[in-house]
C-alpha cells in the first residue's frame, strides 16, 4: 500500500500541547491532577486548533456549585462572520464527574488548596482537554530552593559533558 502524504497546515493535531502554564510549577506545588473537559463554542476550538491560546492568567473557581476557568484568552477567530465570534476571556464551564467536583470544592473551602489550570491539550479522540490541579502556594524559601535545585541540575549537566 502507499503512503498517504500529510499535509503540514499548521493545525494541531491529537495528543500535542496547545498552552502550557510552565510558571504554575515555580509559584505552586502540584498535588493531584485532573483531565476536565470545556464548553466551547465552534470558534474557540478553531483558534485552540492554530495553537493560539494563553493559560498564564488564568484560574479556576466554583461558581454556583461547578467548576468554572477565568480569565483564559482564546483571541477571536479571524475567519468567523462578526454576530459569530466569541468573547475572548469569557468564563468557561469545566466539564468534571461530580465525584471530582465535590472532591476539589472540598479542598478548596476547607483545606486552603488553589484549582491550577496546567495545560490544555487535544486527546487521542480530537477533544479539547485542560489538566488542571490541586496546588499550594509555595513560599519565597520554597522558590529559592527549587531554583537552586534547577541550577545544580544545568551545572551538574554541563560538568558531565565536558568531562565526558
Amino acid at each position: 500500500m502507499a503512503k498517504k502524504k500529510e499535509k503540514k497546515s499548521g493545525l494541531i493535531s491529537t495528543n500535542q500541547t496547545v498552552a502550557d502554564n510552565r510558571r504554575a510549577r515555580f509559584d505552586y506545588i502540584l498535588e493531584d491532577t485532573f483531565e476536565a473537559g470545556l464548553m466551547l463554542t465552534g470558534s474557540e476550538v478553531k483558534v485552540l486548533r492554530h495553537g493560539q491560546c494563553s493559560i498564564n492568567e488564568a484560574y479556576v473557581g466554583p461558581k454556583r456549585g461547578e467548576i468554572w476557568l477565568f480569565n483564559c484568552n482564546i483571541p477571536e477567530y479571524q475567519q468567523a462572520a462578526p454576530g459569530r465570534q466569541h468573547e475572548p476571556k469569557r468564563p468557561r464551564k469545566l466539564l468534571l464527574k461530580q465525584r471530582e467536583v465535590h472532591k476539589l470544592l472540598g479542598a478548596v473551602n476547607r483545606e486552603g488548596y488553589t484549582i491550577i489550570p496546567t495545560r490544555l491539550y487535544f486527546n487521542a479522540r480530537g477533544i479539547a482537554k485542560l489538566e488542571i490541579a490541586m496546588a499550594k502556594g509555595k513560599k519565597i524559601h520554597d522558590k529559592r530552593e527549587t531554583e537552586k535545585k534547577r541550577d545544580w541540575g544545568r551545572e551538574k549537566g554541563r560538568i558531565m559533558r565536558e568531562r565526558g
